[in-house]
């Protein structure tokens, strides 16, 4: 076994399991607990599911010494048909999204991604985003302003206030404004408009018919009550994300942000956005970019059903006797197209190309999803594009590959002298190395000539797998056969005899995380062990036991990777084979695969 072989397989096993093990012990008992947390809760009465009125202050949007609506009481569960039902609302249709605003509290609370399906199946229902707040899953945003009076403090809209509207319904240059009348001299209009794919401008304003000036904050708050339902990524974050400031990029996960003091974490800064994000979609505040605002992420506990909440409270607007005031904001829900995301970070929204997780590796992550989708456009199949970045990127490490290959030539042809001195020094170990050492430097012989190339393809194979996992354009695209979803693992299985058997073995308990196995990682693993037997076994018993096992724990640690992922392994694999068998044959080394392979057919005899 050359040092090459060592160096990939373990540096790429390593990272390979370490990810695929969290996966399997953290992220899928994690995914299991939490949609145990948010099955629909008919039967948790309402005295159970509503939050304190202490809980209530902590996720209020308010500033110190302010009055905030915050997280109201949940109400009676209900369907979500019957939920949407129960108030007066204006219809939302666009060529991207449907669904309403409700006129009691002003929310935007139902929101459908037209062009996204459930599964691959393009009969399945639409994804749903946001849902009203009796509904089973509540997930809504809404904007206003709040007062610092403790004293005679006007009346606000909460979100049990009626709205009236100017029209029925909203779609791309039919704006709608919603009015209320406090009956005290302040009257509220919110102006509702939408752009063709995912943004809401909300232009709140108030006309002070009073006789004293008004001065209140204007807020924006995004709610959702319940644990979001993983999509089981460890490698994708899901939960609160914002940039605010200076502050930079915050990432919270739901659970890490109930250990913050009293559930709250507060970023100061101007501009910026935050809210929530899930592996394709988001629903994000996007306050006015030039003004400087106190965001916050919250959790408040309320028993079984936690609620969860990104906010922001701006400057203070004073309106003076006779005049009128506004503020203007916006409010994204939806997909996390990257083409969409940086069209809108052009408009001016900061560095929202972060709202979809690129990882550690963002400089090589971008540009190899760019290269992907360039591809995609040109060949006009992710899975093609995905062999032809394979080629690619082994050309850019050809030279390096070259020169690692040489390397092991020049081992192979020094191997009898090594022999030699193995059997002169076989018990002197230290005299044994120096003779090497001196060996190699005078054969002009690297026998770490194999570790750069090995490191180097960790993070392009990290950033493969950002992009796969990551990105909504990858979300059930075909490649051709079985394979629906290059996203998804394969859908086959071993363990059912590739679908004679009418079971997932993938749901059985305990055990059903490590049976995905399907056709692809079987290749993959054939391949992988086709690598392995160019060289000859490693004399150290150990080592061979070891490196005969790795294709094994390959093909079950890949079975739930994506498909993409699998099929650039395995014609990784492939390439490997032909690179080495070419640079072999020109440095006149022999190419001992096919010896190896008859070898492992052939039985020892007594």
């Amino acid at each position: 076994m050359n040092d090459y072989t060592k160096n990939i397989l373990i540096a790429a096993g390593l990272s390979m399991l370490v990810i695929a093990g969290w996966d399997y012990l953290y992220a899928f008992p994690k995914l299991a607990q939490q949609q145990k947390q948010a099955q629909p809760a008919q039967e948790i009465d309402r005295a159970q599911s509503a939050p304190t009125a202490q809980a209530a202050r902590q996720t209020g949007a308010a500033p110190r010494g302010t009055q905030a609506e915050g997280v109201a009481a949940r109400p009676a569960i209900k369907t979500r048909a019957d939920a949407l039902a129960e108030s007066e609302r204006v219809t939302i249709d666009t060529p991207s999204i449907v669904g309403s605003i409700s006129l009691k509290g002003g929310r935007i609370d139902d929101v459908s991604l037209k062009t996204y399906h459930e599964s691959v199946d393009p009969e399945s229902p639409i994804i749903v985003l946001l849902s009203p707040e009796s509904s089973p899953h509540p997930y809504y945003a809404e904007s206003g302003f709040l007062t610092a009076e403790t004293e005679g403090a006007p009346i606000l809209p909460t979100g049990e206030t009626q709205w009236t509207a100017d029209r029925r319904s909203l779609a791309v240059g039919q704006p709608v404004t919603l009015t209320y009348d406090n009956g005290r001299g302040l009257i509220f209009r919110r102006k509702v408009s939408v752009d063709e794919l995912y943004m809401f401008t909300v232009v709140d304003s108030l006309e002070n018919h009073g006789e004293k000036p008004v001065t209140l904050f204007p807020y924006l708050r995004v709610t959702r009550l319940g644990a979001l339902e993983s999509a089981g990524y460890t490698a994708v974050h899901e939960g609160f994300v914002g940039v605010v400031g200076e502050a930079g990029l915050q990432e919270i996960k739901f659970d890490k942000i109930e250990k913050e003091p009293r559930g709250v974490k507060t970023v100061k800064g101007a501009g910026g956005w935050l809210g929530f994000t899930e592996k394709y979609w988001a629903a994000v505040l996007v306050p006015e970019q030039d003004k400087a605002i106190e965001a916050r992420f919250s959790a408040a506990d309320n028993g079984p059903i936690k609620a969860y909440q990104a906010d922001t409270v701006a400057a203070p607007l004073t309106v003076a006797s006779g005049a009128t005031g506004a503020v203007s904001s916006r409010i994204f829900a939806g997909a996390k197209v990257v083409d969409t995301l940086d069209a809108y970070k052009a408009q001016g929204v900061e560095r929202f190309d972060l709202l979809i997780d690129w990882g550690w590796f963002y400089y090589l992550t971008r540009p190899m999803f760019s290269l992907l989708d360039s591809l995609f456009h040109v060949v006009g199949n992710f899975g093609l594009a995905i062999l032809f970045v394979t080629v690619l990127v082994k050309i850019a490490f050809l030279p390096i590959a070259n020169k690692s290959y040489q390397a092991i030539a020049k081992m192979k042809e020094i191997q009898p002298k090594i022999a030699e001195l193995k059997a002169k020094h076989g018990d002197d170990k230290q005299t044994l190395s120096r003779e090497q050492m001196e060996l190699f430097r005078r054969e002009k012989v690297n026998p770490a000539g194999g570790c750069l190339p090995a490191l180097l393809q960790i993070p392009v194979w990290y950033s493969l797998y950002k992009v796969l996992v990551t990105t909504i354009e990858m979300r059930h695209a075909p490649f051709y056969g079985w394979i629906k979803d290059l996203s998804a693992p394969d859908p086959t299985n071993i363990f059912n005899l590739f679908g004679l058997i009418p079971v997932d073995p993938t749901q059985f308990p305990v055990v059903g995380p490590y049976l995905w196995l399907g056709v692809l990682p079987l290749v993959m693993g054939v391949s992988m062990w086709a690598t392995m037997k160019m060289n000859p076994e490693p004399a150290d018993e150990i080592q061979r036991i070891a490196f005969g096992w790795m294709p094994v724990i390959f093909t079950f640690s890949m079975g739930g990777f994506a498909s993409g992922l699998v099929i650039y392994w395995t014609w990784n694999n492939v390439l490997s084979v032909a690179q080495q068998w070419y640079i072999m044959r020109r440095a006149g080394v022999k190419f001992e695969l096919w010896d190896n392979l008859k070898k492992s057919f052939k039985f020892k005899t007594a």
